[in-house]
């Protein structure tokens, strides 16, 4: 499926966006359950208090996590591509510049929604720029060759997008 995936050229790295310096808002898929959640949360509320996060929460792990994350991760490509628009109305509209799927680390076994052909496509066609923060610094899925960056954990994907606010004062 890898080599099959990249000779369609959805690893290409010139396909790949720069993360934006100051998102206006953050969408962030992950399970309702998760260490990942609270310690993207934690970090972003350090770093970048301001900055609206838009949580739609997925299965992560297991048979039916691969069509959870394809949902949750459809929902904000609307909410993305709403705010996007021309004349979008931006009280209406939270505008997402960026999107985290984090999920912590486990057994391959834990990771393998990560591996799935479908997800991977839905990944590609991300309307703003997608970081893969899943597993562990040595954890590698199909999802983190195809979004646009991939962090080494959860909360490095939280970090990549938020400049500490004292760094911009």
């Amino acid at each position: 499926l890898k080599a099959r995936l990249e000779a369609e050229g959805l690893f290409d790295t010139a396909r790949k966006r720069p993360l934006p310096l100051q998102p206006r808002g953050i969408g962030l898929v992950t399970s309702l359950g998760a260490a990942a959640l609270h310690d993207v949360v934690t970090a972003l509320r350090r770093r970048v208090p301001h900055i609206p996060v838009v949580l739609v929460p997925a299965q992560v792990q297991g048979g039916v996590a691969p069509a959870s994350i394809i949902a949750a991760l459809s929902k904000l490509y609307l909410l993305a591509q709403a705010g996007q628009a021309p004349g979008a109305d931006l009280a209406k509209n939270l505008p997402i510049d960026v999107i985290l799927l984090v999920r912590g680390g486990g057994s391959i076994e834990d990771l393998w929604a990560f591996n799935d052909e479908h997800l991977a496509r839905t990944i590609v066609q991300s309307p703003v720029p997608l970081i893969s923060g899943v597993g562990h610094e040595t954890d590698f899925t199909i999802a983190d060759f195809c979004a646009d960056l991939r962090a080494p954990t959860p909360t490095a994907a939280a970090e990549l997008v938020s400049q500490p606010r004292d760094v911009w004062l």
